[in-house]
């Protein structure tokens, strides 16, 4: 069996939120503040204007440490995507539209995990490592929508 297959993850996740698309879209932009508001995001690190370092742990006992890059930024078109190297190395893409008078925030990504830890145990981990991106997940649409509502 190709193992490396295993360590392969698509991912997809739709985040309904209280804010126009332009609101969203400024905070999204600002991977630094990323842990102001998205619990399992550690921390960000800019190493230039379009690059950066960041830590992710979720509620498995490990941590991700992945360099972003940016890709694409259209502020019109509603997209941000990030390539990424380290322990996940892949891409991941923001796409947002307007939805009523919110947003409806599409989250895309395509990675291989780099991890040695994670890459031994693809077969028997692999479904505790969904999980544990879709706690993370949740806690970043819950941390964002309340991070959006006005005071």
């Amino acid at each position: 069996m190709d193992t490396s297959a295993l360590s392969r993850y698509r991912f997809h996740s739709v985040w309904d939120l209280p804010a126009p698309p332009a609101a969203v879209y400024a905070v999204l932009e600002r991977a630094e503040d990323y842990p102001r508001w998205w619990p399992q995001v550690r921390s960000v690190t800019p190493l230039d204007e379009t690059s950066g370092v960041t830590v992710f742990r979720s509620f498995l006992p490990y941590e991700l440490t992945v360099t972003a890059r940016e890709q694409r930024r259209d502020p019109a078109a509603g997209v941000l995507e990030i390539g990424m190297s380290g322990d996940l190395a892949g891409w991941a893409r923001w796409t947002l539209t307007a939805r009523g008078t919110g947003t409806r925030a599409l989250y895309d990504q395509q990675v291989e995990v780099g991890k040695p830890l994670m890459r031994r145990l693809a077969l028997v981990g692999r479904p505790v490592f969904v999980a544990n991106h879709a706690w993370m997940m949740r806690g970043g649409r819950r941390g964002l929508r309340d991070h959006l509502r006005p005071v």
